[in-house]
């Protein structure tokens, strides 16, 4: 028995033998053994399968991500709430409606409100299997990598109509791959949440077309001036069309460029079947625009204007109205005035200033489409002899009168010798004439006279903001300046000397009418005492009159001067009538020189242009040039150089106006230190400067003993305080040099122009 077992196990171990035979003759002999692969055969496996690894991986994240987001989604009824950005409507200050800035919503459409047309021709441009993605089209993609893998030149767009509504919605406009994976993962978050039918109606209804246009309910109201419902098929070619490219093919900037686009739309229609052939024959050409009724000149008025409701307001994004100081009437005459009488190839700005600082009318350039860069608040050029006016400002305050004579002659100050334009010199005029004719001669004096600083100090009492130069030639306008600053210096002086602060915004309220600021007018300070205001004032009559301003005229009293840069390379004339303000400037961009520009012709006229109709409904105004000269110009005697501190006329060591009447203890703060708006640091005109509490000097008058060192600011302050309190007070000065007052003369040739 056993042995018959023991030869069963051996014939079964025999045919397992036989059966592995053949494998083993098959594997070479190695005993049935596989080889390891070796070699890009095992890399291949291994990137397949981590390739497989990752992909399940990346699929997981982008499932968790889509589901994340679609929980985080807005409901479509808040999405159609919200709005992209703050609509402003400026108008203007007689309450008419002047522009309309951000974005502007039309009624919101539903989807069997929009004309099938208008979604059809959308989808044929943008996303031509819109309806049969999942938010994302794979083909396109696939298309677009490919172009940009053969094609260097070229960059197809790839995003789908509902990527472009989850961009425009939740993200921005960012060229990165960050912003366009968020975009990717947002759009089928949205697939899963919302209908096709729904998507499109968001869509349609915030898609940006253009011109602060919304929706096609908006797009369709500015350019066609019907609602969307009535759109035809040529009509809704031309909004479809827009979506790529708003001001490339917007049809108020360019008709050509709109129809070509429509074109281009109406084909895609025809070539997927979405409207025949006789309806993609339609003559877009043939549509009838709205008109374009708005001043573009308004945006320079606007672009200076609105950046300031940043500081007024608190930070909102409802809609708000602003009431603004614009006159349309005198910003379409400011318009035709500079139009008119630009040279060719030059540029034009004019700034309009009422008599509490109200901006009339603003021009920044001869055509804002073509430069919207405003010359009027931005341009920093050389106001030429309109400078002259802080000049004589300086020299009345310092104790001349338009009565006093001077020598036009040859003069060298610190090696500069100016000349006249005329090449010829008058002799002896009184500063009447020599202002009136713009003589560079006895400009130049009177700044030696007075000091270069104090003249720089003057500027700055006035308003000019930008650097002031204290070289000699700075008398003649070589520091380059604001139109609106300038223009700000001359209405001071029609405001009898006091100051004038340029503001362009009245009130600002919500669109339900809810008031949320007022302006109030700024408190004003007495930049120079009221002899000083008449006596340039008078002046600057005469320049008009008999001088070089006689352009300027309109039939009434008419103050102003004029200023022409050399080559003619910048004209400038500046002057007021009847509570006016207007300054006008002309010249190139480029700082080339323009044929025959000086500020006494173009300049001039676009003034008595744009002034003969800002003044039409005023009444006739005659300046005050009376001349009341203050006691220490009239009497010898000492004890008339000082008595109440509040009746004087305080100027500091630096020659910057001090506000008379202020409290010991509170005139700390009327020295400006070092660096200063005010102070004008390195000047070395310190030894002209009349010291704080004391009277003018009368020009070629020397420092008295008893006043304090120039270069001692501290003690100039102290010396203030003392005479102001009547405490310690210092023995007083010589009596001012007399001068005699000639008749004022008459006839003499002009020795500018």
């Amino acid at each position: 028995m056993a042995g018959r077992k023991q030869n069963d196990i051996n014939q079964r171990g025999n045919r397992r033998s036989a059966a592995k035979a053949p494998a083993a003759k098959r594997s070479g002999g190695s005993g049935g053994k596989r080889p390891p692969r070796r070699g890009w055969r095992l890399w291949l496996r291994r990137l397949i399968l981590w390739g497989l690894a990752l992909a399940l991986l990346g699929l997981l994240f982008v499932g968790l991500a889509v589901a994340f987001a679609a929980r985080s989604l807005p409901s479509f009824y808040q999405l159609q709430a919200t709005q992209v950005g703050q609509t402003i409507v400026v108008r203007a200050r007689d309450g008419s409606e002047i522009v309309e800035l951000g974005p502007s919503y039309g009624q919101w459409l539903s989807s069997e409100e929009i004309p099938q047309v208008m979604k059809d021709a959308m989808i044929s441009v943008e996303d031509r299997r819109f309806r049969s993605h999942f938010g994302i089209d794979p083909i396109g993609l696939a298309r677009a990598l490919y172009v940009a893998v053969t094609d260097d030149t070229r960059v197809a767009a790839t995003s789908t109509i509902t990527q472009q509504l989850a961009r425009n919605v939740f993200l921005n406009s960012n060229r990165t791959i960050d912003r366009k994976l968020r975009e990717a993962v947002l759009a089928v978050a949205m697939e899963t949440k919302f209908t096709k039918e729904q998507i499109l109606e968001l869509y349609l209804n915030k898609v940006y077309f253009g011109g602060g246009a919304y929706g096609v309910d908006s797009a369709s109201r500015k350019f066609f001036s019907h609602p969307a419902t009535e759109l035809s098929t040529a009509e809704a070619a031309i909004i479809a069309g827009l979506v790529k490219a708003p001001s490339r093919y917007s049809p108020t900037a360019d008709v050509n460029a709109a129809v070509d686009r429509a074109s281009v739309v109406l084909r895609l229609m025809r070539e997927q079947g979405r409207i025949s052939a006789s309806q993609a024959s339609v003559d877009v050409s043939a549509v009838n625009l709205k008109e374009e009724t708005g001043q573009n000149s308004v945006r320079y008025f606007t672009d200076w204007a609105l950046p300031q409701l940043d500081l007024l307001l608190p930070e909102t994004f409802e809609p708000i109205e602003v009431w603004t100081t614009l006159d349309t009437g005198m910003q379409r005459a400011a318009t035709a005035s500079i139009t008119a009488n630009t040279p060719e190839g030059a540029q034009g700005a004019l700034v309009s200033l009422d008599r509490d600082g109200a901006v009339l009318a603003l021009i920044g350039g001869t055509d804002y489409v073509q430069t919207n860069y405003n010359r009027a608040t931005d341009a920093m050029r050389q106001p030429g002899s309109s400078w002259k006016l802080f000049v004589y400002l300086a020299a009345l305050e310092a104790g001349y009168t338009p009565e006093d004579r001077v020598v036009d002659g040859p003069v060298t100050i610190d090696g500069w010798s100016p000349r006249n334009s005329s090449g010829s010199y008058s002799g002896a005029i009184n500063l009447r004439t020599a202002f009136a004719y713009s003589t560079n001669t006895v400009a130049a004096q009177l700044g030696n006279e007075v000091g270069f600083g104090t003249v720089a100090s003057m500027a700055r009492r006035f308003g000019i903001t930008t650097p002031v130069s204290t070289y000699p030639s700075m008398v003649l306008g070589s520091s380059e300046v604001r139109l609106i600053d300038m223009t700000r210096a001359f209405a001071g002086v029609a405001a009898q000397g006091q100051s004038v602060e340029p503001y362009g915004i009245l009130k600002v309220t919500t669109g339900d009418g809810e008031l949320l600021y007022q302006h109030e007018r700024a408190r004003t300070v007495q930049l120079v005492p009221d002899h000083v205001a008449a006596g340039i004032t008078d002046l600057l009559q005469t320049a008009v009159n008999t001088g070089t301003g006689r352009a300027a005229q309109i039939g009434r009293p008419v103050a102003g001067k004029t200023g022409t840069t050399n080559s003619n390379k910048d004209g400038y004339f500046v002057g007021f009538s009847s509570g006016i303000t207007t300054g006008v400037w002309m010249g190139r961009d480029d700082n080339a020189r323009v044929a025959s520009l000086q500020g006494g012709r173009a300049p001039a006229q676009a003034f008595a242009a744009y002034m003969r109709y800002a003044v039409k409904d005023r009444p006739i105004e005659e300046f005050d040039t009376d001349l009341q000269l203050p006691e220490w110009q009239l009497e010898p005697d000492d004890e008339q150089m000082f008595g109440d501190p509040d009746d004087y006329y305080f100027i500091d060591e630096q020659g910057n106006l001090i506000e008379p009447g202020r409290p010991q203890g509170e005139g700390e703060d009327y020295f400006p230190a070092p660096g200063q708006p005010g102070s004008v640091p390195g000047t070395g005109e310190g030894d002209r400067r009349r010291q704080p509490g004391q009277p003018p000097r009368r020009p070629g008058e020397q420092l008295p003993p008893s006043d304090p060192a120039p270069n001692a600011p501290a003690a100039a302050g102290d010396e203030f305080l003392r005479r102001a309190t009547g405490e310690g007070a210092a023995e007083p000065p010589p009596p001012p040099r007399q001068q005699q007052r000639p008749p004022r003369q008459q006839g003499l040739p002009p020795v500018e122009y």
